[in-house]
This record gives C-alpha cells, structure tokens and sequence, in this order.
C-alpha cells in the first residue's frame, strides 16, 4: 500500500521543485547557525573546563558541529537536483544518486534529533562533573605555588563573582577545607596552633570563606571571617542575619546558566531540524513525481508522488532484510578471507 500518495500536474511539479530549492538554502543557513551553536556551547564549556571533571558533555556541542557541517553539504546537494528538476531531460542524472541521499539525509535528521534530546538530558551529567571539579577546585585553591594548581584560585574566585556563588552545595563547603595556604600561617600563634591540634587531620579549618564570596550589593561591610560567632561581630545573627556572602552554591549557577542555553539551543535546532524533515518530505515527492514522467513523451503529464512505496511495516521489513543480507555477506567475506591463507599453505 503506497503511503501518503498525492497527483502532481506539471505547474505543481515546477512549484515544488521552487518552494523546495528556497526550503534548501533555508535549511544550508540553519545548518551553518546549528555549526555556530555548537562552536559557541563547546567555547562556553571550555571556559570553565578547570571545574569540570570529564568531558562528557561535550558530546553535545560536537554533535551539532558536525551535524551542521554535514548539513551544508546535504542541502547544497538538494538545492542542485531542485534546479535540475525543472528541466526533465537533466533530472534523470541524479537518479542513481537520490537513494543514498535520501538515506544519508534521513540519518542526519536522525543525528540532529538526537542532538535536541541531548542537550536536555544531560542535566545529570553536568552536575555531576560540576560537583566533582568544583570540590577539587576548593580543595586545591590554596595551592598557587603548585604547578598545574597555580591558577586554581583565580578560577574560583572569578567564577564566584562572575556567577555570585559560593563554595559547591553553599558557602559552607569552604568550612570543611583548608583554603588559607601554610605559606599565610603564624604557626607561632596560639589560635593557629588550636585550630590545628582541634582537627584530625592537622588541618586548619575556620568558618571563613574567600573575599571572592563577599555580595557587594549588601549595605554592610563584607563579613567573611568567624561566619558562626555571633559575638566576633556587633549586632550579628548567624542562623537570622541575612548574611551579606552569597548563599547560592556555584554547581546550581553554573547548571542553571548551561541548562539555559542547552534548552535555548534545543529549541532553536528544534526549528531548524523541522526544516530539515520539511525538505526530505518535499525532496521524496519530487523524486517519486519526476520519476514518473522519465521517459515519456509527454514531459507536462500529471503523475503521482509518495512517501513509501509500501506501508511503513513492510518498509521497515524490507529494510531490516536487506541490512541483514549485507551484514550475512560481510561475515562470509571475512571467514572466506581468514581461511584463504590456510588454503595457500
């Protein structure tokens, strides 16, 4: 059963070959805005590189380049057969070649459609190196002198103004590391030397967090020191001040700007990859369409176009068989191969 068939007059077949070459550029543009989107999401992602501990995500802006270059070409192709198609004494060239672009261009919108669920599903994954960087970044922000670590202090500092945020979960992470380097230390002094013997581990940890936490739009002098003493600072409330740091922890700003523009960008590739779908659709009724009047005497003769030639089931069918036989004739190919030195020797 022919799916979706409709009956094309001569004027129909010319206005469609038209409305698909604009459909064609439209679609080359979208693909070189999908490129753009991906170069600008990676560039995004290797600015905070330092407090992300894999590379995961960015599979989603790799994906979108590559489905954006890939697309210049596949519509620049299909804007070449609309031109041609006008004229039915050059379509039939292209006639051997419109099988493997219609399945590389159904691939590609495949590819593109999995980029859009991408780039809303990699909440998790984000989050998830975001909380492993940014604990290392915090761990090692005292280390300006160690090689590899020198700048890990700027970074964190930079992304805490940037983003106003503090610490990972909240500002209280920075309780639980030493980030003051032994460098800064008065190991002479008795509270350093309490701090110290008061932790297990010898390290000096205080409720304090870095200058780069402090909310400058607080009326208040910054309070960054002895953040839990009440009575270190006049007409102070640890648990009922509002404090005048910023509370929000640095893993939710940063997710919060990157699922913005992954979901801003989705949408956006969203659109473009339904111009996509509208030119395959268009492209395989004008292929269907033309095929028809090949041959003929009569070049304005109405013909019919479809979408299958079968019902989806039994292209589906047709389709796994033909896959199978090719993967058959493979393994054939490669026992034949390996047995072939045997039989020489």
């Amino acid at each position: 059963m022919v799916l979706m068939k409709m009956k094309f007059s001569f004027q129909k077949r010319v206005k469609l070959a038209q409305a698909l070459w604009l459909l064609s550029w439209v679609a080359s543009i979208g693909g070189a805005v999908t490129f753009t989107l991906g170069v600008f999401l990676k560039t995004e992602l290797h600015r905070r590189s330092e407090v992300m501990d894999n590379a995961e995500i960015h599979a989603v802006p790799n994906t979108l380049m590559i489905v954006g270059l890939t697309s210049l070409g596949v519509n620049f192709f299909a804007g070449r057969m609309c031109q041609d198609a006008l004229d039915a004494s050059r379509f039939p060239r292209w006639k051997g070649l419109l099988q493997p672009y219609l399945a590389v261009a159904v691939f590609l919108a495949l590819v593109m459609l999995v980029a859009i669920v991408m780039s809303y599903a990699m909440k998790g994954s984000l989050e998830a190196s975001l909380e492993v960087g940014l604990r290392n970044g915090i761990r090692f922000y005292k280390d300006t002198d160690t090689p590899g670590r020198c700048y890990r202090k700027q970074t964190i500092d930079q992304l805490q103004m940037a983003f106003q945020c503090c610490g990972n979960t909240d500002f209280r992470d920075w309780f639980e590391v030493q980030w003051i380097s032994n460098r800064y230390l008065d190991f002479n002094s008795r509270e350093v030397k309490d701090c110290i013997k008061s932790n297990v581990d010898g390290h000096y940890l205080v409720d304090s967090v870095p200058f780069s936490c402090c909310n400058p739009s607080s009326p208040r002098p910054c309070i960054q020191h002895r953040l839990t003493n009440d009575s270190a600072h006049y007409s102070y409330e640890y648990e009922a001040e509002e404090l005048n740091i910023y509370v929000r922890g640095c893993r939710e700003a940063l997710v919060s700007y990157y699922m913005g523009l992954m979901n801003s960008i989705g949408a956006g590739v969203l659109s473009i990859f339904l111009v996509q779908m509208s030119v395959l659709v268009s492209l395989r009724y004008l292929q269907t369409a033309m095929e028809a009047v090949a041959g003929q005497e009569n070049m304005e003769m109405e013909t019919e176009g479809y979408l299958l030639e079968k019902s989806v089931k039994a292209t589906a069918k047709e389709f796994r068989d033909k896959a199978l036989t090719l993967l058959q004739l493979n393994q054939e190919d490669t026992m034949s191969g390996g047995r072939n030195p045997d039989a020489l020797s």
